[in-house]
C-alpha cells in the first residue's frame, strides 16, 4: 500500500513537471508568432530594392514557421508523455521521471504535417499570401 502511495506522489510531481514543459512550449510558440510578424514587417520596411526585400521577407516567415511547427511537435510529444504517466505510473516505475518525450515521436504527426495544420497553415499561410499580394502590386506598379 505504501508503494502505491509513493507512486501517486511521483505521478503528481511528474505531471507538474510535464505541465510546466508543455506551458513553456506553448509560450515559445506564441512568442515565435510575434517575432515572425515583427521580422517580416521589418524586412518589408527596409530601404532599397522593393522586389528583392519582398522576396527576402519569406526567409523569416519560413524560418519561424518551421520553428513554430517544431515547438508544437515537441508539445504534442509531451502531451503523449503526460497521457502515458497518467495511464501507467500507478502500475510501474518504468521511465520514472524520464522527461525524454522523443520516445513518442512516432505517435505524433511529423513537423512537416504540423506546419500545414489548420492553425499554423492559416496563420503563416495568410502572411505568405499578403506578401505575395504585395509583390504583385509592386510588379504591376513597376511594370
Amino acid at each position: 500500500m505504501e508503494d502505491r502511495e509513493s507512486l501517486k506522489e511521483y505521478m503528481v510531481k511528474e505531471i507538474e513537471i510535464i505541465q510546466e514543459i508543455i506551458k513553456r512550449m506553448a509560450f515559445n510558440s506564441f512568442m515565435i508568432k510575434g517575432w515572425a510578424i515583427t521580422l517580416v514587417v521589418l524586412t518589408l520596411l527596409l530601404k532599397g530594392g522593393e522586389k528583392y526585400k519582398v522576396l527576402l521577407a519569406f526567409i523569416p516567415l519560413l524560418v519561424f514557421w518551421f520553428l513554430d511547427a517544431y515547438y508544437l511537435w515537441q508539445e504534442r510529444m509531451y502531451r503523449k508523455l503526460y497521457e502515458w504517466v497518467i495511464n501507467n505510473r500507478l502500475k510501474t516505475t518504468e521511465y520514472l521521471f524520464d522527461m525524454n518525450a522523443y520516445r513518442f515521436k512516432d505517435k505524433v504527426e511529423s513537423k512537416f504535417r504540423i506546419m500545414f495544420s489548420i492553425t499554423l497553415g492559416w496563420f503563416y499561410g495568410s502572411i505568405a499570401i499578403l506578401i505575395i499580394i504585395y509583390l504583385i502590386i509592386l510588379l504591376i506598379k513597376g511594370g
